[in-house]
């Protein structure tokens, strides 16, 4: 089968998360991935940990099938590869600082003046504001200052989201960005620039809680396991202590939850709890009239009383919970030492050839050469 990005050509300085998810992307569906490294240890998410059979669990995820070289673009002959590289490409990332990309002369009409039909896509902590463009930004830095950690957690404290959510978000609006530019540019022979920020990302994500902040008098408090502005949404133990969450999204489904899983059809008819505004207002003692009735209620008892009234659920699961799921669906990979791994597979594949991670600086020769440039 074809793949829609076969013959793209994507030159990308990255490092991390963002970067390398983007990229990666742009791979899985057929795109050529040229992954340029510094000289001095290249990505340096490939030291994060040593998980994934002795390297990094971030490296391999991110950027499997790509090609790697080590350039100094100070140097001339470093630079001149570079150069025939981005005349060619289809695609230019980076997410480096942006001094960095100053520095090494390679903003977007810089580039463009080689390759004007080359999409640039710059990925950075804050934008391009002056007041923050020089600011070093990491994933736990956005979830701080967007406010994203203040309304996660519990009441007892905040907590950081438990992935790089920021990073991750930033990848795939750069991705998202690229294919839709990529089109313009088919249908309308226009190139437009993608430029996409950390902080805009989380900012944009942060929109309701904003609006309740802004215009409800108050921003949406951390209520752990619970929804800040629906009830009952949140967690609840069995008989057995195991945790489920249950989510109530509208007043029909309150009525079948009241009738076929709590046996008290006037629960729902109450003034306290008629409505999901006053459900969310009078919380506590609904998640306690709730709870005190689910006490009595097996594992498999509940579970089958949910399903009957057709009510969203779902078990509070570990890390380790995650491999046995069902729905978990698995691609194999492997490391740059060539040992194989399993690990979820992303939303969408468009072929299932296995894929590897490639060794520091390993496409050096090949890309030298096929770049016009010999190796020094």
């Amino acid at each position: 089968m074809s793949l829609p990005l076969e013959g793209i050509l994507v030159v990308s300085m990255e490092q991390a998360v963002a970067g390398p998810f983007c990229s990666n992307r742009l791979k899985l569906a057929g795109a050529r991935v040229i992954k340029i490294e510094r000289k001095n240890g290249g990505d340096f998410a490939r030291g994060y940990d040593t998980a994934a059979e002795g390297e990094s669990s971030y490296f391999i995820w991110l950027n499997q099938g790509k090609e790697s070289i080590a350039l100094d673009l100070k140097t001339k002959s470093d630079r001149n590869v570079f150069l025939n590289m981005v005349a060619k490409a289809d695609i230019f990332i980076q997410n480096f600082s942006p001094t960095t990309v100053t520095k090494l002369n390679i903003d977007s009409s810089s580039l463009k003046s080689i390759n004007p039909r080359l999409i640039c896509c710059d990925i950075s902590g804050y934008g391009e504001a002056p007041e923050v463009k020089k600011k070093k930004s990491y994933d736990l830095l956005i979830q701080a200052e967007s406010g994203l950690i203040d309304v996660s957690g519990s009441k007892e404290g905040v907590g950081r989201i438990g992935v790089s959510i920021c990073d991750i978000g930033a990848g795939m609006a750069a991705h998202a960005g690229i294919i839709e530019s990529l089109l313009l540019r088919e249908r309308y022979d226009k190139v437009k620039d993608v430029k996409i920020s950390l902080f805009d990302v989380a900012a944009d994500w942060m929109t309701v809680p904003y609006i309740h902040s802004k215009y409800g008098g108050a921003a949406p408090k951390r209520v752990g396991l619970k929804h800040p502005s629906i009830a009952p949404y949140g967690a609840f133990l069995s008989a057995e202590k195991t945790s489920f969450i249950i989510s109530i999204q509208n007043d029909l489904e309150w009525k079948r939850f009241c009738l076929k899983v709590l046996k008290t059809p006037a629960l729902s008819k109450e003034n306290k709890f008629s409505s999901n505004t006053l459900r969310v207002k009078n919380r506590d003692l609904l998640d306690k009239t709730i709870q005190s009735t689910l006490l009595s209620l097996s594992d498999e008892t509940l579970r089958n009383s949910l399903e009957e009234a057709s009510i969203a659920y779902g078990r509070l699961n570990s890390v380790e919970d995650l491999e046995k799921h069902l729905a978990l669906k698995k691609i194999r990979v492997r490391n740059s030492l060539d040992d194989s791994l399993t690990i979820p597979s992303p939303p969408l594949v468009w072929e299932n050839s296995e894929k590897k991670a490639p060794k520091f600086n390993q496409n050096d020769e090949q890309l030298r050469k096929e770049f016009n440039d010999a190796k020094k």
